[in-house]
This record gives C-alpha cells, structure tokens and sequence, in this order.
C-alpha cells in the first residue's frame, strides 16, 4: 500500500471511531518504541534543529461522530469587508458575511475598525459557528462591550454584552542599551508603565543623563483585561530599577479602607514621596539651561531663569509637588503660563509656551497631576517648556535644588505586617522577571 494511501486510511478510521483507533496507535507505537528509536538513531551528532511550535486550531469534537470544530484568532483592518474578514479567518460562508454586513450592532463593531480582536469558531465545511469581539467605549473605562455572533437553529443571532474590565498581573525585565524608552520597547513594557517608572524613580535616577548601558530594571504591573487579553496598563505595584551598580526598589502599598492614600515604598517600608519630582515631564531634553545665554530671539545675552525642555505640542505638563495655583493664562513673552505657590509658602513654580492649561487660579493641586501640555506660545522658536523654580520669588537652578532635597517625607506604613508579607511576595515576582528575561537573553 502507498504511504499517502496508508494516511488516507488512517485518517478515515479516526473520524469513524477517534477513541477506539488512536488507542490502537498509541499502543502500536509503545510496542515499537524500541525498534524506533533504534532505527532513527544517527551515526554522527545531530545538527542543531529549531523546533517551531503553533498553536493547534482544530479539535476533534466530543459528539457529532468525530466532526471538526476550527478555530482561529485575529485582528480586524481598517479596509475590513465581512468577506474578506471571514476568508483571513479561514470562513466560507456566504450567508455568515451577508448577515455581518446587515446586522447593525455587528457592521458598527467590526468593520473600519483596526485591531479590535476576533475570535472565530467554524465547522469543518468552513461555516460560521460563532464570532467574537471586544472593545473600550472609552479610554478610562472600567468596562468593555463585547460582540457575540452565533449560529442558531433559527440562524445567525448577535448580540452586545457589557461587561466589567478584570484585574490581571504582567511582569517585565529590560536592560538598558541606549534609552529606558528603547529598553522598554524591546521587552514590550506599555508606554504608561514606562512613564510610572520615570516618575517613581526620578527622585534617585536621573533619566536624562545618569543612565548607563548595562544599567536594568524589573516591573509588576496590572492589566486592565477583556476575556482574558489585556487592554490597557495599570499601576504599577512594584518594581527594580539597578542604576550604576545600586538597586533601588519601589513596591505600591494602599491600607484597606483609604482609598488613594497609597504610596511607593522600598522594601523596607520607608516612603519613596520626596516634596517634589524632579522634572516637570518625565523624560527631558534640555535645549536651555539655567543661567546667562543669547536669546534666540530677543538677539541679546540675558539671564534665562529657568530650564527649556523640548517636547512634542500635546506633551503632558505635570505639578512637581502639592499647592495652589496663583495664574493660569496668557502673560506677554511666557505665552499660556501657570504659576503654583507650594505648601510651604516660600516655595513657587512656572510653566510657560502651553499649548493648553487645565487648571484654574485657585485650584488646589497634588503632585503629578496634568496641569496643562506642551506647546510653543508667547515668544518661542518651537515646542517646549519653559520651566521655572522660585524660593521666595527669586529663580534658583531647578536642576540643582531639586536634584539636592534632602530625605524623603516619611509615612507610617500602620499595618507592617501586611507590608512586610507585600513586599516579600513582591520580591520574589521581581526575581522571577529577572530570570525570565535571563533565560530569553540566553
């Protein structure tokens, strides 16, 4: 008999009985084992293979005399047709497309989408059995909408769900080569969580100049998650940031019953707030420094009493510690401009060139929050930031005396044992990262 013959046969007694002949193969192939493994064995060592792996997306179905369940993953386009879609999902249906391009909720949710998710079910003649997607009506939401599409004994039938966003944890590891951007990119760490770091450490690691090539870091985050994939980054809970040889360690820690009222810790539970960060924007180019230099557009040597950072118009500006704002709004050469006079009364910041402001004199603001974006208005050659610190009115160098503040403000951490049980399973998530991203540089 011919192999592909042989195959053929073998195949036909599968769909006939898959219990009774796969057990007959199966013990056909321990019997033989031996006389296999004799037979197959090299004279000389192997070359190194690579063994590729995909998943399987066919199952033999438990009832209906062996019939084939297919099923398939993937991503909706922008020029997306019902036909075109369900061919990229190995679906040949006719009336399936038909009903998809009728169906109002369906059309609305799949096509001229780009990259919603799609998870299909077929039989083994190529016919729709059920379609799924999900999405975010809106980008802060706490819930996701959920298309279902499935055949019936009176047809196709769809509907939309609602339903809540479920908590879910990554971890990540990276070593720096150039920049902490290109380190996360490459160990693909959601550009939020990237942001986090920047922000919990910018206290301690200069992002801008202290970075070395070699230097690591190691992240828990959550994820927002939608069936099972995950649609947008959280917080981060805990993280390792190893600059020029020293560790430093974050780990998030909110007492039951006080909502917001967290804070990053190290892990031995002192606080890791400073009265404020370091930066106004959490990865800086500075195009001007503080001190005497030629203004680029006024054509004479003056004092510059702050630090310009480029950034793209639409950059996200943030409050470098708790206050209130004295003026938001158009001032002469500062363009839009917000000034804050901070809590302890002698200390006041500028933000000048916004492209918008969000807040409003008098508002009340704690650190880190968005006060307004990057832009380049008022007397300004492009986008970026005019960023000033006062004590007592007067400019100082925000490089030198935000770099120099000294400790941290301590918080009681009340529940240490709760803490302390934190931070160990916390540490040992890290290590797991670590080894990880160890074993794939490997």
């Amino acid at each position: 008999m011919k192999p592909s013959a042989i195959v053929l046969f073998i195949a036909g007694l599968i769909q006939r009985n898959p219990k009774r002949t796969t057990a007959a193969i199966t013990a056909f192939l321990m019997g033989a084992g031996t006389f296999a493994m004799a037979a197959l064995t090299p004279a000389e060592p192997p070359k190194l293979v690579r063994l590729v792996t995909e998943p399987v997306q066919a199952d033999v179905a438990a009832q209906g005399g062996g019939a084939l369940t297919l099923y398939r993953n993937g991503s909706t386009r922008s020029s997306d047709t019902p036909e075109a879609l369900l061919a990229r999902m190995g679906v040949v249906d006719a009336e399936a497309a038909r009903f998809l391009r009728g169906h109002a909720d369906a059309h609305n949710a799949l096509f001229s989408r780009t990259g919603r998710p799609v998870a299909v079910q077929a039989d083994d003649g190529q016919k729709l059995l059920s379609l799924r997607t999900h999405w975010l009506d809106k980008p802060g939401s706490q819930e996701f909408r959920r298309l279902i599409v499935e055949k019936t004994e009176a047809g196709l039938t769809a509907r939309v769900e609602t339903a809540p966003l479920q908590v879910g944890q990554r971890v990540a590891s990276g070593v720096i080569r150039s920049s902490l951007f290109a380190a996360a990119d490459e160990v693909n760490l959601p550009d939020s969580v990237t942001y986090q770091l920047a922000d919990i450490f910018g206290s301690v690691i200069n992002f801008h100049k202290g970075l070395r090539k070699g230097d690591s870091f190691s992240v828990v985050y959550e994820t927002l998650e939608a069936d099972g994939e995950p649609v947008r980054a959280g917080r981060v809970l805990s993280a390792e940031f190893v600059n020029r040889g020293k560790a430093h360690e974050a780990v998030w820690f909110q007492e039951s019953g006080n909502p917001g009222q967290g804070g990053y810790f190290d892990f031995a539970g002192e606080s890791l707030r400073r009265a404020y960060l370091t930066a106004p924007l959490p990865v800086l180019r500075v195009t001007s420094k503080f001190g005497e230099r030629h203004h680029p557009i006024l054509g004479y040597t003056h004092k510059h009493t702050g630090v310009d950072y480029a950034a793209p118009t639409g950059t996200p500006v943030r409050t470098i510690g708790d206050g209130t704002v004295t003026v938001a709004g158009a001032q002469n050469g500062y363009g839009n401009v917000i000034y804050i006079s901070h809590l302890n009364g002698k200390d006041s910041t500028v933000y000048a060139h916004l492209s918008r402001i969000d807040v409003k004199p008098g508002q009340k603001v704690s650190q880190g929050d968005v006060i307004g974006a990057v832009g380049a208005t008022g007397r300004a050659t492009g986008p970026h930031l005019h960023f000033e610190f006062r004590v007592e009115n007067k400019p100082v160098n925000p490089t030198v005396a935000l770099a120099e503040q000294s400790g941290a403000v301590l918080a009681s951490v009340a529940k240490k044992e709760t803490f302390a049980q934190l931070s160990l399973d916390m540490q040992a998530q890290l290590e797991s990262a670590k080894q990880m991203a160890g074993a794939a540089f490997e």
